[in-house]
Order: structure tokens, then sequence, then C-alpha cells
């Protein structure tokens, strides 16, 4: 009798193209996995895969196969999250998060998640938007909070939030006094994302006028070494207002008054189309709804700066 264990494992070994991405998509091992498949096959009574090569393909009867598996598993999870009790959403989500969230509302996400889906867990990985997005194409992760929105192929994205960039400073610097001028903000270190980001770049060109000398543009992949620096004096850190609030609070820092304009970031929650997303499409909207939330709640205090 078929289940739907052997059709889960077959569909995500056609679609990440080996039996060892199945196994670490499903948690499991290589050996669980090829006599899953070949238990499928023996109820089926054909060939589903082609194994000549190191890339597992399915047969023409696994291409039929794999019409049937999509609905099978898409009707599953849609059915479980209509009917089921919300503890029956289950399993491993693999979550690609960028650091701006995490200094934020990042937190508040896990505890709620662990409220609401008490037997799913998070494995939470922190890196830059292009890592994150190659991570997310190669499915090795279900769901990243990143730059967006991104245009790849077969990617859903919906916007989380748009995060102000502001120019911080210690108030050691001497800046916190009136507009400052470009020229006088390119005499100090610029402190910010890592290179390779969309912010470093429209950061760098921000700064790339005739009329201002070369600026020190210091980037680093650690939000945390950027505020750690700009509290130190080191230079003017240029990053989201909303990540250092509690350092606007006391003090630390100084969001300065200037006439240089940086678009705001715009960060989405973005996933592959999968027959089993629902668990993920749950998880987006959790993070949509808290990240407004967040911003609604921390938009007065930072104001007052």
């Amino acid at each position: 009798m078929l289940d739907f264990r052997s059709i889960e494992t077959f569909l995500w070994v056609v679609k990440l193209g080996s039996f060892r991405g199945a196994a670490a998509r499903l948690n499991t091992t290589q050996p669980a996995i090829s006599q899953r498949i070949a238990q499928l096959e023996r109820e089926m009574g054909v060939k589903l895969l082609n194994r000549d090569h190191r890339v597992a393909s399915p047969t023409p009867s696994g291409r039929q196969m794999m019409v049937y598996a999509e609905k099978l598993i898409g009707l599953r999870a849609q059915m479980m999250a209509e009917i089921g009790d919300r503890s029956a959403m289950r399993g491993v989500m693999r979550l690609g998060v960028a650091e701006t969230i995490v200094h934020t509302w990042l937190p508040r996400l896990v505890k709620s998640v662990n409220q609401i889906y008490p037997n799913l867990s998070l494995e939470i990985e922190v890196d830059i938007t292009p890592n994150l997005t190659a991570r997310l194409l190669a499915q090795e992760i279900e769901l990243a909070f990143v730059v967006g929105p991104l245009s790849a192929s077969g990617v859903h994205n919906r916007v989380l939030a748009d995060y102000p960039i502001g120019f911080l400073a210690s108030p050691s610097l001497g800046l916190g006094k009136g507009p400052v001028t470009p020229a006088e903000l390119a005499r100090f270190p610029i402190i910010t994302f890592p290179r390779k980001t969309k912010p470093y770049e429209v950061v760098r060109e921000v700064f790339d006028r005739p009329e201002l000398p070369p600026i020190r543009l210091h980037a680093s992949a650690s939000l945390a070494t950027v505020i750690h620096m700009a509290v130190e004096g080191l230079g003017i850190a240029v990053i989201p207002d909303a990540i250092v609030e509690n350092e606007l609070a006391d003090g630390r820092l100084q969001l300065l008054d200037t006439d240089l304009e940086i678009t705001p970031l715009t960060f989405t929650a973005s996933w592959l189309a999968s027959p089993d997303v629902v668990a993920v499409e749950r998880v987006a909207e959790l993070a949509c709804q808290i990240a407004q939330s967040s911003l609604a709640v921390d938009a007065p205090a930072l104001a007052r700066h």
C-alpha cells in the first residue's frame, strides 16, 4: 500500500536531483531514502528513477508519477493546515535571516512559532542576502528574510517592512548639533554593510561625488561590529535606525541630521513554490504581522531622536 512518506521522498529526490539532497531535506539518511524509493517502485511495478548518473532523474513513468505526487502532497499539506490542529504542523523548517532582522523582531517570531506551532522546529542561519538567495535557490533553506524582492523564477515574495537608513555617530564626534553636510560626513570613516550587498553599493554611490574627497568605507558582515565601532567613535555607521534603538535611547549614538538621502531597505519573506509550502506560507504570514507591528511600536521612539 502506498504511503505519503514514500511519495514525498520520491518528489524530493526528483526536485533536488539526488538521494543525498532528499535525505538532508527530509532529515534522514541516504539508505533510508533508497529503501523508500525501492519500496515505491515495487508497489508501482515500474522503474521511477534513473540512477545511472550522479544526478537522479525520473523515467517516463517517473515524470507521470511527479504530477500526481505534487497534487497529493499539496492536498495533504492544505488539509492539515485547514482542518488539523496547529500542533499537527511538525518537522524542521530551515530559515535564512539577514542580520537586520536578528537585531529587531526575530526573537518575537521564534517565540510566536513556539507558541502557535509547538511541533515545528526552526533551523536559523544568519547571512547576507546574496548568500541566502543562493541557498534558497539551491533548496538548502525553505524560507529567507532578505533584502528583496527576489526576482528569480519560482520565488514567491511577501513584503515584511521597509527600514529607513540613518547616519549614526557617537556624541564624541561632535556632529549632533544642526545639519551635517556631506563634506563633514566624508571627514570620518563610513561603516556599513559588507561588500557584494545592495546597501554597501548604495552607500558607496551616495558619496561618489566630484566635490567630495574619497571616503574611507569600512564594511563588515557583522552589524554588531558596525554598531560597536560607531559607539566607540571610530566612524559613522550607515545602517537601519531600527537596530540601534537602545543605543539611541541611552545616548551612546545620535541620529545625524543630513540632507543625504538613502532609499529605505525593503525586506521580504521569500520562498520557492512547492507542494508542501503551506507551513512556509504560515510562518511568512506570521513574520509579516510581527514585522509590521514591530515598526509601528518602534517608530514613535525613533522619531523622538
